[in-house]
């Protein structure tokens, strides 16, 4: 099997991971497509040797670790093309192995030992990484969330998962109109929509109308991640998968929130 047959499969998932990391779309599918220029040019970047999935994602990290996040120098003049980061001083909030090991546990589903394939270290070390980063992201701010959300099971779901981490859900709107009219009355600090719902209409548009007044981070909820992890549009920054995790879904927020912060200053 080619390099390129054996990478193929994971490369919506791979577009996923590295929106997470950089908290928006286009500096996480340059990275991606970084990952990939890089494994042409020498493809022994491509660790054949463990499973294609692992390999990818290790590449990844090796190309986003190789810029520094204590400077606002832009990634381009570090040799990286024509790259873009979003966030760089919020990404220097929360320690970046951490951060990583946790999305990969959380949102990716690897096991220890895979993270600790990707990340190059000890299983044990990987394992504490993610703890680590469990307790720093524990410290998020607690948001008003609007879910928007036809199906009344999931939706409750979703609620309670939201409450349980210290959120307050505002409304629960199941069409594009009870969403518009939701934000209005409560504007909300967090979204979480589904693409398709109970009328017909699109959790999409609705979103797009939102945005449009209200400066607020959006999490979508699909089964049906491929069709927006391509890279040939505007799409999704943060994606939650049905059926979702409860894990997955702690870690996509948290990201979500993380990105949305204003900087902090720090103090020595």
């Amino acid at each position: 099997m080619s390099i390129s047959q054996a990478i193929s499969p994971h490369l919506p998932y791979l577009r996923r991971f590295a929106r997470s990391i950089c908290g928006s779309q286009p500096a996480g599918d340059a990275y991606a497509v970084a990952t990939l220029e890089t494994i042409l040019a020498d493809p022994s970047a491509f660790d054949a040797a463990i499973e294609p999935r692992i390999a990818l994602y290790k590449a990844l990290f090796r190309v986003w670790s190789s810029v520094s996040f204590n400077t606002d120098e832009p990634l381009a003049a570090k040799g990286n093309g024509n790259l873009q980061v979003v966030g760089l001083e919020r990404l220097a909030i929360l320690t970046p192995r951490p951060r990583v090991a946790f999305l990969l546990s959380a949102v990716e589903g690897f096991s220890g030992a895979q993270i600790a394939a990707i990340l190059d270290c000890p299983t044990p070390e990987a394992e504490a990484l993610v703890t680590e980063a469990s307790q720093e992201l524990a410290d998020q701010i607690a948001a008003d969330v609007l879910i928007i959300e036809d199906e009344p099971m999931i939706a409750m779901d979703i609620e309670t998962l939201v409450e349980s981490l210290g959120h307050r859900v505002t409304e629960v709107a199941r069409t594009r109109s009870e969403a518009l009219a939701a934000s209005d009355r409560h504007p909300p600090g967090l979204i979480l929509a589904d693409i398709q719902l109970a009328d017909g209409s699109s959790g999409l548009e609705a979103v797009n109308e939102i945005i449009k007044t209200h400066n607020v981070p959006v999490i979508f909820i699909t089964a049906y991640p491929e069709r927006l992890l391509t890279g040939e549009r505007p799409e999704p920054t943060f994606l939650i998968t049905k059926p979702f995790r409860t894990e997955m879904v702690k870690a996509v927020i948290s990201q979500a929130l993380f990105f949305n912060q204003k900087p902090k200053l720090k103090t020595a």
